[in-house]
């Protein structure tokens, strides 16, 4: 056993009964926070990615650096359905804070793989238990105490591979991969999974629950939200970054950040780009308003408590019409709340951020290539737009890691909407900053640097007129906040229109679905279908709402609103935007406990409305 001395139990293999189930169970690993695990789960995961089977990952992580109790689940599914599930079948339980509880929660026929010390397998009768000395295994292979408690995650792979027929050399790749090349840290990894593996397959038959090979994720590739979205600002343009730390939207800076330092330096070498991490928030947004109006494409990255402190800048954004990009990842409020837990609590104030009367343009993705497509094009629409714009998107679909198609090249060109040359001054000989030339909203400006003597204009968070001029007048002011109305107008037919996801023939009801709820949705229209309930279901991908939006609700009889958050945010603003007549039809289907959205949830919540 490759120096491993723990005896295998002869004669006492431990068999799984019931009937088989392939490429279609939940795997739940309960671990403690800090305790190393996040490396083995991803290298899990990865596994069975490698074996063509579609797969996805969720981390229930606490919000204290160490001790708590975390769970990962992994959802292995030959349908393709990546939303979580409600129970796993597969149980690893190391935690012995949890070991019970979770153990409790199984359902029939499942199954515990579980430290041996922990003795679970006198909690219940119908549940096979697979007990394993991960100590034991793990001291062979590396002699550091430190080292050996990291390793322990490692072995349950191994475990995993041989119940669950997980082909050995893909879970080596995915170590290699895991660890990118590094050789000690590979070798010691591959040892630890061996260990398992073959301590397990000496002691226990392999599971009723399988991965067997398929060949869906061809050309596929692994990826999170967060790094999505920084590849997306990298493509789209990002010179100068301010930001402050907050979870879970410091992943995406952190990944920019290293990403800037390959491939945005001068041939000498030189950084040509600006990062600056602000003291605050409030700085943070401030310093991107400033490289913005002097002609830098500029964001910054935060969530629900930093977009807060954001108010008073975003309205000098909005009103001195200066482009930015702000990434809202969203998170469970209000306060500090629930740091680490997935949310789509900052749909209206971040809609309507600052005092007196704002409509801010919003990017809601839906799956990590829309947040690198948005992330590339939000820099386009700010700049077209001339005012901040907001993409969000939250910790589910920013902090874990989602299996995608590859991403497409950009090919369109950096469009920088209505600026103005020192060739078109020339030209024009003057112009008015603020003055609706073309009927869009939309004025001309110049970037501060432009070569003619009439460049200049003041960027006034007062009150001022179409020369950008100061002034009180209330035909002024009336003027200036009617045109950005009309800009909002404009962005309705700028900003990604709506995806109508399904379409099934007759059918009177519909969902409307945005950001992350998507997968749970898509699974649901499947799982009101095998119940006779035919539905459409439209999933948005921005605000303002274009017409499409209103011509869903009018063709059916009861439209359903899927959203994360106590209030029905999205409904909300979907009545305002909509007839009367027709926002009698809206249902709301809510869930904010903080987990990621599951198919039952929305399932039942339409089948129970329906039946009243």
């Amino acid at each position: 056993m490759s120096g491993i001395d723990v005896a295998p139990k002869q004669g006492t293999l431990i068999v799984s009964t019931g009937q088989p189930v392939v490429n279609d169970f939940s795997i739940q690993v309960a671990t403690v926070n800090g305790s190393g695990s996040q490396s083995a789960n991803a290298v899990l995961m990865r596994s069975i990615f490698l074996m063509g089977v579609p797969v996805s990952g969720k981390n229930l992580f606490p919000s204290n650096i160490a001790g708590l109790p975390t769970w990962f689940t992994i959802r292995v599914s030959k349908k393709g359905y990546v939303a979580r599930k409600h129970t796993s079948e597969i149980l690893v339980a190391m935690n012995p804070e949890t070991a019970e509880a979770d153990v409790k929660k199984l359902p029939p026929g499942a199954m515990a793989v579980y430290d041996e010390p922990l003795k679970l397998d006198a909690l219940r009768t119908d549940v096979p238990f697979y007990a394993v000395p991960f100590d034991k295994l793990v001291a062979p292979v590396a002699p550091e105490p430190k080292l050996r408690k990291l390793l322990r995650n490692m072995v349950y792979v191994g475990v995993l591979a041989h119940l669950l027929k997980i082909e050995l050399p893909d879970v080596e790749l995915a170590i290699s991969k895991q660890f990118n090349g590094k050789k000690r840290a590979t070798e010691v990894n591959v040892a630890a999974a061996r260990a398992g593996h073959e301590y397990a397959a000496a002691n226990f038959q392999p599971a009723r629950f399988t991965v067997e090979r398929m060949n869906e994720n061809a050309n596929k590739i692994i990826i999170d939200g967060n790094t999505a979205g920084a590849l997306g600002a990298l493509f789209g343009g990002v010179t100068v970054i301010s930001w402050y730390p907050i979870t879970p939207s410091s992943s995406l800076i952190e990944n920019l950040i290293d990403l800037l330092k390959e491939h945005r330096v001068d041939a000498s070498g030189k950084a040509t780009y600006a990062v600056v991490q602000s003291e605050d928030e409030l700085a943070a947004i401030g310093m991107v308003l400033g490289a913005s109006w002097n002609g830098a494409r500029a964001m910054t990255a935060t969530s629900g408590p930093g977009i807060s402190l954001m108010a008073e800048f975003t309205g000098l954004g909005y009103y001195a019409e200066i482009p930015a990009v702000v990434w809202n990842v969203q998170r469970v409020g209000p306060s500090t709340g629930l740091p680490t837990r997935t949310a789509q609590g900052d749909l209206l104030s971040t809609a309507f951020l600052s005092h007196g009367d704002t409509k801010h343009p919003m990017l809601l993705p839906g799956s990590v290539k829309e947040c690198f497509e948005f992330g590339v094009a939000a820099f386009d629409l700010a700049e077209r737009l001339q005012t901040p714009l907001f993409v969000l998107s939250d910790l589910d679909l920013g902090m874990n890691n989602w299996v995608s198609e590859p991403f497409d090249y950009p090919e369109k060109p950096i469009d920088r909407g209505k600026v103005l040359s020192k060739e078109d001054l020339d030209k024009l000989g003057s112009f008015q900053r603020y003055k609706d030339v073309d009927g869009d909203g939309i004025g001309w400006r110049t970037i501060p640097g432009t070569l003619h003597p009439n460049a200049a204009w003041f960027a006034r968070g007062s009150g001022h007129n179409e020369k950008a001029h100061y002034s009180e007048s209330p035909v002024d002011y009336v003027n200036n906040v009617d045109r950005l109305a009309r800009k909002l107008d404009t962005a309705r037919t700028l900003v990604p229109a709506p995806v109508l996801e399904h379409s099934a023939p007759g059918a009177k009801i519909g969902l409307i679905a945005y950001g992350s709820s998507h997968y749970a949705v898509a699974e649901a229209v499947d799982q009101l279908e095998e119940k006779g309930i035919a539905a459409d279901y439209l999933r948005l991908r921005a605000y303002p709402f274009n017409q499409q939006l209103a011509e869903f609700i009018a063709a059916h009889e009861r439209v359903y609103i899927i959203e994360q958050n106590r209030d029905a945010q999205m409904a909300q603003l979907i009545k305002m935007d909509i007839a009367a007549a027709d926002a009698v039809k809206l249902r709301s289907i809510l869930h904010y406990d903080g987990h990621p959205l599951e198919a039952g949830t929305v399932t039942e919540g339409v089948v129970a409305q329906e039946q009243k």
